[in-house]
Parts: structure tokens; C-alpha cells; sequence
């Protein structure tokens, strides 16, 4: 059987990483990927733990190497490509919108224009966010208008609508994936559940924003990178489909999880602080359409997944201590 050729953009991302590693557990697969940053280490490449000789990384940025990506995507000729590429904090994109437009528009425009015509690709699979919809309440389907309440989701939102012209005209091979929010070990640790155990084992205060009462639809992932993978082997072009966990979960809750599995009172260890700019109340998207046509479901309750997470951070305790645990954006 011959392999398939996958190439993973933004592969140094949490979401691109696991991904990376969920397609090297298949020898199948040959796979590249590309990122603007060096290969992080263990710490945060979970894939790094296969000596799998058919993944080859190329460090390469959107925003100043694009003729050399598609270079490398040419000789490559995948007929997979799986783009996680982009600037995707929430709060920063006030403070420099046009590098969140650069990043994930202008760039993009870049590249699809190029892959319109290349006959090797047989999908393009590209990772959106719910981000998009703004304020997500009731039972939010993918034909949900965008209504996008930030720099970050709006910058998403025109990436959206520009790939869907490509569809339209070009009959480009897109199928788009809009997951909830991930969550797991190997995460950026400036993130909440990450950030909370850290926090915890060092004894400091964790800060609630608003009191923690925004609904977030926490799902684990490996639960979103199977589904991602089920969404490019058998999703139908030109479609959307949500991932997203069976209930959605207020921020406090998570917390109080990753309080009690650590032993640590909840009352004592957290603050409530003021609101984020633009934080939408809740955040729960409706996932039937990959449940029914594609057969996927999530799997890892929160309570394990948390237990995962911990394991992490003691097993890479030592390193962590060295570690910022602060967003630093880069243009």
C-alpha cells in the first residue's frame, strides 16, 4: 500500500502537534510540516516521541517565506493539507490587529491562490474557530451566521469567506473544521487548565476572569485530532463541521476539577477578576453533523483529561519551573 503525503501547516501549533502525532502513529502516512518557530522539544511535541523517518519539519514563516513554502509544497505534492497556521489569542489581537489580518488573511490569500491550480491536492482541510459565530448560546449549527466580536475571530471570519470564494469558483478541495476549545498535556502553559496546575503547585492565586462564569465547551485533543482527521478522510468538500465536547463547562468549573484532583481548596486558591474585552458569555457550538455523517464522538472525560494534564506537568516539572508563563505575541 502506498503511503499518503500529509502536510500539516503550523505543525509547532498545540492543535498541529498532536495532529502530527495521531499521523505518525500510522506508518502509512508520510508527512511534512511546516512553522514559523523551531521544533519546541519534548515538552511541547508529543510526536517527537516517534523516530518515524517519513516526518520531515521545515521552518518556514507565512508572513516572510510564503514563496518557500509553496516551494516545499510543490515538490512535496501532498494530497493532504491540514493548515492550523495562525495568530489565534483573543485578547493581544486589540493591541496589533493587522498582524492577526496579515497572519491569517493576507497570507492565506497568498497561498490558496497558488493551490487553486496544483492537481496533486486532493483536500484541504482548514481549521476555523467557533470564535467566529461571537456569542454562542442555544443550539448553534454550522449554517450559524458569523458575527465575529473581536480583531482575532474577525480575521477568521475573512479568511472563512475567503476560502469559500475558492470553493465556489475554483471548486478548491476545502473542508472546514471549527472545534471548541482544546485543551491537554503538551498546551501552551499560559492557558487556563495548564496555567491552573502550575499555579497550584507553586502555591499561587488563580485569577477568574469576570468570576469564571463565560461557558467554554472544553474538549480534549486528542478527542478534536481524531475528529480532524475523520473530517479529511471523509468529510464532503465544500462543508463545515463542528467539534465539540457533550456539555459545555463554566471557566470556574474547570478549575474547581483541577482543584480538587490536586487537593487544593478552590475558595483559597482562586480570585475574581474584571471581565476580558469582548469575552463572549458562552461558547457552545452543536457537533451532530460529525457525529452522524462521520462517526466521531469525543471520548476523554474532563476529569481525565485534567489527570493527564497534571501528569505533565510533574513528569516536566523541572523545565516548566524555567518556562514564561505569559502569552508573548510575535508578529
Amino acid at each position: 500500500m502506498n503511503q499518503r503525503k500529509i502536510a500539516v501547516l503550523g505543525s509547532n501549533s498545540f492543535s498541529g502537534s498532536d495532529f502530527v502525532d495521531l499521523l505518525l502513529e500510522d506508518d502509512q502516512n508520510e508527512v511534512i510540516g511546516i512553522s514559523r518557530s523551531p521544533e519546541k522539544g519534548p515538552l511541547f511535541l508529543p510526536y517527537l516521541r516517534h523516530t518515524n523517518p517519513s516526518f520531515k519539519f521545515h521552518q518556514l514563516d507565512f508572513n516572510g517565506d510564503m514563496p518557500q513554502i509553496i516551494e516545499v509544497l510543490d515538490e512535496f505534492a501532498p494530497e493532504y493539507i491540514v493548515n492550523f497556521a495562525a495568530q489565534s489569542e483573543v485578547a493581544p489581537s486589540w493591541l496589533h490587529p493587522d498582524h492577526w489580518f496579515q497572519t491569517n488573511t493576507v497570507a492565506l490569500a497568498q497561498l490558496i491562490n497558488h493551490l487553486k491550480d496544483q492537481k496533486y491536492l486532493q483536500r484541504y482541510v482548514h481549521i476555523s474557530s467557533p470564535e467566529v459565530y461571537g456569542t454562542c448560546e442555544g443550539n448553534v449549527l454550522e449554517s450559524a451566521p458569523m458575527n465575529p466580536s473581536t480583531p482575532y475571530a474577525a480575521s477568521k471570519a475573512a479568511a472563512d469567506l475567503l476560502l469559500s470564494t475558492y470553493y465556489k469558483n475554483f471548486q478548491f478541495p476545502l473542508v472546514t473544521v471549527r472545534a471548541t476549545n482544546v485543551y491537554g498535556a503538551y498546551q501552551q502553559l499560559f492557558k487556563i487548565i495548564p496555567r491552573s496546575a502550575i499555579y497550584l503547585k507553586l502555591g499561587k492565586t488563580i485569577q477568574l476572569h469576570g468570576g469564571g462564569h463565560a461557558v467554554k465547551s472544553y474538549i480534549h485533543i486528542r478527542d478534536v485530532s481524531r475528529g480532524e482527521l475523520a473530517v479529511m478522510e471523509k468529510g464532503q468538500v465544500g462543508e463545515i463541521y463542528h467539534l465539540s465536547p457533550d456539555r459545555g463547562y463554566a471557566v470556574r468549573e474547570v478549575v474547581q476539577t483541577i482543584c480538587e484532583a490536586m487537593n487544593r481548596s478552590f475558595a483559597e486558591s482562586t480570585e475574581t477578576v474584571a471581565e476580558r474585552l469582548g469575552q463572549d458569555a458562552a461558547y457552545v457550538i452543536d457537533s451532530t453533523k460529525a457525529r452522524t455523517e462521520l462517526g466521531w464522538k469525543s471520548e476523554i472525560s474532563l476529569k481525565d483529561g485534567v489527570a493527564g494534564v497534571i501528569k505533565w506537568v510533574d513528569g516536566f516539572w523541572d523545565e516548566i519551573e524555567k518556562q514564561s508563563l505569559e502569552y508573548i505575541h510575535k508578529p
